[in-house]
């Protein structure tokens, strides 16, 4: 995997650049009914990875995110529709899922 972005060069920068510690809730922003975050990567083929790493784990929890992807960034967006568009616990698991999800691929 190729860690040279913003001037990182190992997973541990990364890690930092993201505030991510395992199974944390750092650095997702609650605002309009949602959990939203921004994962940044060294190449596109690093995004697509990450997708699809999380990809079985999020249908194992049958709660989906909102997510787009823009060369090696990928925002995501979580809410739970059937009650509103709030932030539920589901929406906090899903979070943590995928925070465990980056760093696992390093």
């Amino acid at each position: 995997m190729n860690y040279e972005v913003r001037g990182c060069k190992d997973n541990a920068c990364l890690l930092t650049l993201h505030g991510l510690n395992k199974a944390t809730m750092e650095n997702w922003k609650e605002e309009n009914n949602a959990l939203n975050k921004t994962f940044v990567f060294a190449s596109f083929e690093d995004a697509m990875a990450f997708m699809q790493s999380a990809a079985t784990k999020i249908s194992a929890l049958n709660h989906h995110p909102e997510w787009s992807n823009v060369y090696n960034k990928i925002t995501v967006r979580l809410t739970t529709h059937d009650t509103g568009n709030t932030v539920t616990d589901k929406d906090r698991k899903l979070a943590a899922l995928l925070d465990i999800a980056f760093a696992d691929l390093f």
